[in-house]
C-alpha cells in the first residue's frame, strides 16, 4: 500500500477511509495523538511514544480501546503492509461516537492510524524561523488534537518563507515551536525549556538531552527568553520527524553559526542513534 488509514479495525488506502460524522473529533476535536518515524519497517522509539500517547489520554480521561502491548503489535503489523518501510506513523484516539453533547460519551474511544511515506531530515541545511506570542491554552503538555494556534503559526512561517515559528509567552519566555521543541546552545551548554504545562515533552527532546549528557555537554532545563535566542551560539529545533535542525535566521535577522563543531557532534550523534535503532534486518 502507498498510504494506509485505520479506524477501529478497518483499514485501507487513506482516500478510501470514511469516518462517522458523530465521532467526537468532528464536534470538539476531542482526542489526543502521537506520531513518530519508521525506517526499514522499524518504528523508532515506539515504546516512548506509546507511553506519552497513553499519558495524554489519561490526562483527559479518555478510555483507551487497546492496551499498550496491543497498540504496539498493531502498529508493527500495519507498517509491514506498506510498499516502503520509511514512514511517518501517526495515531490518535478520540473520546468516542455519539450525538453532539459536551458531556463525555461513555465507553472506549476510537482508534485511528495513518501511515505515509516519509524520510528523516539529515539536518544539514539550516532553517529560518519567526517568532509569535504563545496564546495557546495552559495544557500544552497534553498532545491534544486542538491545534489551530499551531496551524496558524505554521502558515505565518510559510508566508514569511520560513520553516517554523518559535512561541513565547508574555514577558518573553520561550516555550516551544508550532510543531517542534526549541533549544539553544550558549557557551558550550544546552538550554531547553522545562517540561511544565507550557510545552509538550518531546521524545526527540529527551533524546537530545540524553545525547548531550553522553557527549558531556552540560544541560540546563530552565526557562530562557527571546533575547537569549537571538544571542545564542546555535538554535536547535527538534521533533520526531526532524531530530536535529538548526537555524540561520530569526525574524529576518541572522542567528547561530557560532558553535558549528559542537552542533555537528550532536547532529551526528542523534542520527547515528536513529540509524542504529532502525537498521535493516540481515
Amino acid at each position: 500500500m502507498k498510504t494506509l488509514g485505520y479506524y477501529n479495525g478497518k483499514y485501507g488506502e487513506l482516500d478510501e477511509m470514511m469516518i462517522p460524522m458523530n465521532d467526537r473529533v468532528c464536534w470538539f476535536g476531542d482526542g489526543v495523538y502521537d506520531a513518530g518515524p519508521c525506517r526499514n519497517y522499524k518504528i523508532f522509539a515506539i515504546d516512548e511514544h506509546i507511553d506519552r500517547f497513553f499519558n495524554s489520554a489519561g490526562l483527559l480521561d479518555i478510555k483507551m480501546p487497546v492496551t499498550k502491548k496491543e497498540l504496539k503489535e498493531l502498529l508493527e503489523d500495519l507498517v509491514t503492509k506498506m510498499d516502503t518501510g520509511n514512514l511517518f506513523v501517526y495515531y490518535q484516539v478520540t473520546r468516542g461516537t455519539g450525538i453532539r453533547n459536551h458531556a463525555f460519551t461513555e465507553g472506549a474511544g476510537n482508534l485511528w492510524v495513518m501511515l505515509k511515506p516519509a524520510e528523516i531530515s539529515d539536518g544539514i541545511e539550516p532553517i529560518k524561523l519567526i517568532t509569535m506570542e504563545d496564546t495557546r491554552f495552559l495544557h500544552c503538555n497534553i498532545k491534544t488534537l486542538n491545534l489551530i494556534p499551531s496551524v496558524m503559526a505554521s502558515e505565518k512561517a510559510k508566508e514569511a518563507g520560513c520553516q517554523e515559528t518559535i512561541f513565547y509567552r508574555k514577558g518573553g519566555r520561550v516555550t516551544e515551536c508550532a510543531h517542534s521543541n526549541c533549544h539553544i546552545l550558549k557557551d558550550g551548554k544546552l538550554y531547553t525549556a522545562p517540561t511544565d504545562n507550557l510545552i509538550l515533552p518531546g521524545i526527540a527532546r529527551a533524546h537530545l538531552i540524553r545525547m548531550c549528557k553522553k557527549l558531556e555537554i552540560p544541560v540546563s532545563e530552565t526557562p530562557y527568553y527571546l533575547e537569549d535566542v537571538f544571542q545564542a551560539d546555535e538554535i536547535i529545533v527538534t521533533s520526531s520527524s526532524n531530530l536535529c535542525l538548526h537555524a540561520c535566521e530569526l525574524d529576518g535577522k541572522p542567528v547561530g553559526g557560532k558553535a558549528p563543531e559542537l552542533l555537528e557532534k550532536i547532529r551526528i550523534g542523534l542520527l547515528e542513534e536513529f540509524w542504529a535503532a532502525t537498521e535493516a534486518e540481515k
